[in-house]
Parts: C-alpha cells; structure tokens; sequence
C-alpha cells in the first residue's frame, strides 16, 4: 500500500499563515472565523455565435476543461430573443464552480501567471465589486492561460472570472484579494 502525501496548494497555504494574521491586524479582527475568504470561483464563456456553429461551443468547454480542470456545464438560453437569433433552450455558454484545492490552485495560477501575460495590461479594475464583497473579472482572450493550446483554437473568447468570498463589504473582500496579490490599479 502506497501512502501519498496530500499537497496543499501555495496560496492556500500562504491564506493561512500570512494573509490571515495581516487582515486581522488591519482590519482589526479579533476572532479568526470573522476574517473573510474565498468561498468559490466561477469561470464562465459564453459563446454567442454557438447558434449558427456548434463546434464553437465543443472548443469553450474543452478550453474551460483544460483551464480548470473539471468538466464545466453546458449553459442555455432562459427565453426566446428573435433580434439575435435564440430559441429557449438552445446552448449558448458553459460555466464551472471551483472550490476547495482547485479554487486555490486557479487564483493561484491567475495572479501569477494568467494576468501578467495580458498585453497592455495596467491592473485590474478596483469598481468591479458588486457591493456583498464579490469581484468580477473579465478576461478578453482565455489563451492568457497556459493550459490553452494556441493552435487548437480557431476562435479567441471571452472568459468571464466570478470571485465569490464570505466578505460583508467590499473593503474587507478588497483586503483579501489585495493581500492575495491581485494586481488593482493604482
């Protein structure tokens, strides 16, 4: 019988030992349940032109596959809009909810190496809270990540990155991602 020792990942790692102690001294915590963290991630790509070629859609949840590592659900359209062309139910997007390891491994991998290779890129955006302590992100081209490979894909996507955490306002949450080391504009 082997015995294989569970890796945990870096930043979750560095939640504990660093980020913790640092929100609670500047924020003035006292009790350690009170200090917020991140409860899940959701990446979504939508795929408005899977209406008139379907393998549009094959290649997002193959490139959201690769990029998060777990089989995301295949999204369809709430109501029939004529002006775009959509029936009610017809597939238009995927979406995956990470948690746990893969949620660490995936903010990880974001701030270290997904955002750095964004070209032009001057921080991310400090309004995009949603005022329950939530930060939404959108990335222009997901061939940002490096599990994408470049020559599979015929068309360059949208991804859009959910960071949902137990903060009660968007100060304590920005506080978090700050110290996570999420590159804000100045």
């Amino acid at each position: 019988m082997s015995t294989q020792t569970a890796t945990v990942p870096r930043m979750r790692e560095k939640y504990y030992k660093e980020i913790v102690p640092a929100l609670q001294e500047r924020f003035g915590i006292r009790n350690i349940m009170q200090v917020p963290r991140l409860e899940k991630i959701v990446l979504n790509i939508g795929v408005g032109k899977a209406t008139q070629d379907p393998k549009l859609l094959d290649e997002a949840v193959m490139t959201l596959t690769n990029i998060s590592g777990q089989k995301p659900v295949v999204t369809r359209a709430k109501k029939a809009i004529s002006n775009f062309k959509l029936r009610k139910d017809v597939p238009i997007g995927c979406k995956v909810t990470l948690r746990g390891e893969r949620m660490y491994e995936f903010i990880d991998r974001l701030i270290s190496i997904a955002i750095p290779r964004i070209r032009d890129f001057r921080g991310v955006s400090r309004k995009a809270f949603d005022g329950r302590g939530n930060y939404t992100l959108g990335i222009k081209e997901q061939i940002v990540f490096m599990e994408v490979n470049r020559d599979k894909v015929s068309s360059i996507s949208g991804l859009d990155i959910c960071i949902c955490t137990s903060a009660q306002s968007d100060e304590l949450a920005f506080g978090l991602l700050e110290e996570m080391g999420m590159p804000f504009r100045k």
